[in-house]
């Protein structure tokens, strides 16, 4: 990963109510932190809106980059890159996890790697939930910094 990078993780089924604050995330860190590259997941209602905010950021901030990350290996389960991303990640050292693991797997390898998370994980119970805490022991050693977006009343 070539310059300030970012990732993303929240609940698959986060609502379409947070991308306004989402959008406003992704711009504050493109034009504050000078973030060029966003890396994001593709499994549920987060990933998508994430992924819906960086493709917009891009026509103002053309030198941004999108990245697909992909938990499982490319020959096991082929993904052509999507539209509007720039390019996709499947982490090194990947090829030896149980199926079972892989997503989480991939993550801490992610944040493990990356200057800025933006996350979306109120709910307690959740891997997504566990990455931030994962994340949060590594912002404590002066690693990642964490954007934590609060659940929107609906």
């Amino acid at each position: 990963m070539g310059g300030k990078s970012c990732f993303f993780i929240g609940h698959r089924e986060t609502s379409e109510e947070i991308y306004p604050a989402l959008y406003a995330a992704v711009e504050q860190h493109i034009v504050e932190y000078g973030v060029k590259e966003f890396i994001v997941g593709h499994y549920g209602g987060f990933d998508r809106l994430a992924a819906s905010a960086v493709k917009a950021a891009k026509h103002l901030y053309p030198d941004v980059k999108l990245i697909l990350l992909l938990p499982y290996h490319p020959a096991e389960q082929p993904i052509s890159t999507p539209d509007g991303f720039d390019s996709t990640l499947y982490p090194p050292g990947m090829e030896s996890v149980p199926r079972k693991a892989a997503i989480i797997r991939a993550n801490h390898y992610v944040v493990d790697h990356v200057d800025y998370l933006i996350a979306y994980a109120w709910h307690p119970a959740s891997n997504a939930r566990e990455l931030v805490k994962y994340a949060q022991k590594r912002q404590r050693k002066n690693g990642i910094q964490i954007t934590v977006l609060t659940q929107v009343a609906i």
